[in-house]
């Protein structure tokens, strides 16, 4: 269940960092062509294995600011915190929050290995919508995967990401707060900026 969970994962970083095609009219299109874009990447022999761990990592994380939005999500993760912290801070944090989801969405979908997706759903309400998917793994088990995305202009970005029920933007809204409480908003920073060369 745990390599389940791991490509799920995977697969969901897959979605969040690719390029949105200039084309796409609803989230699932959007999504859907988006996979086109980043699959290379993983697939490509001339940047695989460790010595390409940079330009790999590089190739998939260039992508990334073009779907996900860092601000909204680092929104939603600090909760009640976000509306007392300035502008400066905010957008030191979305900054953060953005490069470890970049990481580690980067070091999961090196686990990529041909799972397929199975678009099951839409559900649009003004700028916001949910993309409901299912990964189909080789072994035949199935995980449903859903995107929270919010359309800003004629795109549409990714904000959260729900694996079976369950949403990381509210997990870590929970492990963000709990530092704040017990240490400081200045505490959770450090360990955000420590990240940064852990992973």
């Amino acid at each position: 269940m745990i390599r389940v969970a791991h490509v799920a994962l995977a697969l969901a970083g897959l979605l969040i960092l690719s390029v949105a095609p200039a084309w796409a009219v609803t989230p699932t299109e959007q999504l859907k062509g988006s996979i086109d874009k980043i699959i290379p990447i993983l697939e490509d022999p001339t940047l695989k294995g460790d010595a390409k761990l940079k330009e790999r990592r590089a190739a998939i994380r260039r992508v990334a600011t073009d779907v996900f939005d860092f601000t909204e999500s680092a929104r939603r993760a600090l909760g009640p915190h976000w509306e007392r912290r300035t502008a400066e801070e905010r957008q030191e944090f979305a900054r953060l929050l953005g490069d470890l989801l970049e990481r580690a969405f980067a070091s999961r979908l090196e686990q990529y290995a041909g799972e397929r997706i199975q678009y099951t759903g839409e559900a649009v309400d003004g700028d916001l919508a949910t993309v409901k998917t299912r990964i189909i793994t080789k072994s035949g088990a199935e995980l449903p995967v859903d995107y929270q995305v919010l359309r800003r202009g004629d795109r549409w970005f990714v904000y959260d990401v729900w694996i079976e029920g369950v949403s990381l933007m509210n997990n870590y809204r929970v492990q963000f707060n709990k530092i704040i409480q017990t240490s400081s908003y200045e505490d959770l920073v450090r360990k955000l900026k420590a990240k940064q060369h852990s992973l």
